[in-house]
């Protein structure tokens, strides 16, 4: 993996999570428990903080950044799909965050909340508990997302962490 100090910011990982050798981690980012960075992601804490909790997975080519005014944060047991844009955002606990979405500043998808594929959350929005935000802009779906709509990806990815931490090698 790439990690980067910036200044004397460096990134903090727990031991237990996996950051795949083609990510890049830079500056203030910290990555909690069981969690899982896959390959081209980049995590760039350099104008603010990123903090991914535990058994969150950031799968494959996702941006996360933030700027001084707006932090991002992505709580525990989240799913963020592949190819997902994160930007001075918080997304809280068990929530899920589709392949390709982005979600902009100062945006907030709370606990139990799911982001659909392509979907754009502009600066400022809220998707509540139990909605789904679907479209762009995201529209929202009330009380239309369930419990293993987002915990049977979560067990996947946190599955997908352990085995990779455990058995991955490069051959070339």
């Amino acid at each position: 993996m790439a990690l980067y100090a910036l200044g004397d910011a460096e990134p903090t990982i727990n031991p237990t999570a996996f950051v795949h050798p083609d990510a890049v981690i830079i500056g203030n980012v910290t990555i909690g428990a069981e969690s899982s960075i896959w390959p081209n992601t980049c995590l760039r804490g350099d104008h603010g903080e990123i903090i991914i909790g535990a058994r969150t997975s950031i799968q494959d080519g996702t941006v996360i950044h933030c700027t001084p005014q707006f932090w991002t944060r992505v709580g525990d047991d989240c799913v963020i799909g592949h190819l997902v844009h994160l930007e001075g955002c918080t997304i809280e606990d068990f929530a899920l965050v589709g392949s390709n979405s982005t979600v902009l500043h100062n945006a907030t998808v709370r606990t139990g909340a799911l982001v659909g594929a392509n979907a754009l959350v502009p600066g400022g929005m809220e998707v509540p508990t139990g909605c789904q935000a679907l479209g762009v802009p995201a529209k929202l779906r009330p009380d239309s997302v369930t419990r293993e709509m987002i915990s049977q990806g979560r067990d996947a990815y946190v599955y997908n962490a352990a085995w990779y931490r455990k058995d991955l090698r490069r051959i070339d």
